[in-house]
């Protein structure tokens, strides 16, 4: 009899192939190991608490569809990067036509009487306009910024070149300047 690893002590690869097996343990490891990467990362991308949760959710639910796709030819991260940014730009859209709906009826005004407030954290004011850029400037932001990943890895992530993602950053930076500016931030 082959004696099975504790979960805790499995790599990733190891995880994924069991997952891939059907095994549920394993595949709720692999969720529990990576849940607080997801969430972050869909944070960072929508900027509340309650969207981000959703798409955590949501992520989850399609790694459990999609683990038997996975062919480990790139880091499982940022697969699941990649996974997290199409959630996010799939819950945004929902989002819009639902907001365009109660904006069209009238009822925002109507039910909270105000505007939104704006945040009174200069970092929060950042990552709100960092929300503001184009997507593909957005999505190279959120990941060389607010996860710390390298230009490479971003590439990786988001489907474009390395210097593709560097040029998305070089063009952020200017917009942010001017969005920043605008906004009496800087």
């Amino acid at each position: 009899m082959a004696m099975m690893l504790d979960e805790s002590e499995a790599s990733d690869a190891e995880l994924i192939g069991r997952a891939k097996g059907g095994d549920r343990r394993a595949f709720g490891k692999l969720l529990e190991r990576h849940y607080e990467f997801v969430y972050r990362a869909a944070y960072r991308w929508c900027g509340k608490k309650a969207d981000a949760e959703d798409i955590a959710q949501e992520v989850c639910v399609r790694l459990g569809r999609a683990i038997r796709e996975y062919h480990g030819s790139g880091a499982f991260t940022t697969w699941l990067y990649t996974m997290t940014l199409n959630a996010a730009r799939d819950v945004m859209r929902k989002t819009v036509r639902e907001t365009i709906k109660i904006e069209a009826y009238g009822a925002y005004e109507l039910i909270t009487g105000e505007a939104p407030a704006e945040p009174e954290d200069p970092a929060e004011a950042l990552w709100a306009a960092v929300r503001m850029l184009p997507d593909k400037q957005r999505d190279a932001v959120l990941l060389v910024y607010g996860e710390g990943l390298s230009h490479a890895a971003a590439a990786e992530a988001i489907g474009i070149s390395e210097t593709t993602v560097s040029w998305h950053i070089h063009e952020a930076k200017k917009r942010l300047k001017t969005l920043m500016r605008s906004a009496g931030e800087v």
